[in-house]
C-alpha cells in the first residue's frame, strides 16, 4: 500500500496550477474535465504517479472560493535548502507565512507558504 494523492478543492484552477508549477516546481501530470459532474481534476507532482504521491486539484465549475477548514494542516514538500527555496518562492510572488528558520522546540529548518486558496505549504529539508 502507498499514499496516492492529496486532494484540494480550488477556486481558480489555472492560478493554482501556476502556483504549484511555477513556485513549487511540480509538473502538471494530467488534467481532465468531467462535464457530467461539472468539475475538472488536475494532478501535479514531482514524478510519475506510478512511483510518487501526487497532488490532486479539484475545480468544481462555478465555485470560486473554499475555506481551508480547521482539520487540514498543511502539505509538506522536501527541498534541498529551505532558505533558498523560500527566497525563490518570495521572488516568484508567493505569500510567505513563516520565513525559513528552526522549528519551534527543535532544530529542523522549516518555512511556510500559502497557496492561492489559503492552503499552507511547509518547506523542509528531508536530509
Amino acid at each position: 500500500m502507498r499514499i496516492l494523492h492529496t486532494m484540494l478543492r480550488v477556486g481558480d484552477l489555472q492560478k493554482s496550477i501556476d502556483f504549484y508549477t511555477n513556485i513549487l516546481g511540480m509538473k502538471l501530470l494530467r488534467q481532465q474535465d468531467y462535464p457530467d459532474g461539472s468539475f475538472t481534476l488536475a494532478f501535479l507532482g514531482y514524478g510519475d504517479e506510478s512511483q510518487n504521491t501526487v497532488l490532486e486539484l479539484t475545480y468544481n465549475w462555478g465555485v470560486s472560493h473554499y475555506d481551508p477548514g480547521t482539520g487540514f494542516g498543511h502539505i509538506a514538500i522536501a527541498v534541498d535548502d529551505v532558505y533558498a527555496a523560500t527566497e525563490k518562492a518570495r521572488e516568484r510572488g508567493a505569500r510567505i507565512l513563516r520565513d525559513a528558520g528552526p522549528m519551534n522546540a527543535g532544530t529542523t529548518i522549516i518555512a511556510f507558504l500559502e497557496d492561492p486558496d489559503g492552503y499552507q505549504i511547509e518547506l523542509l529539508s528531508d536530509r
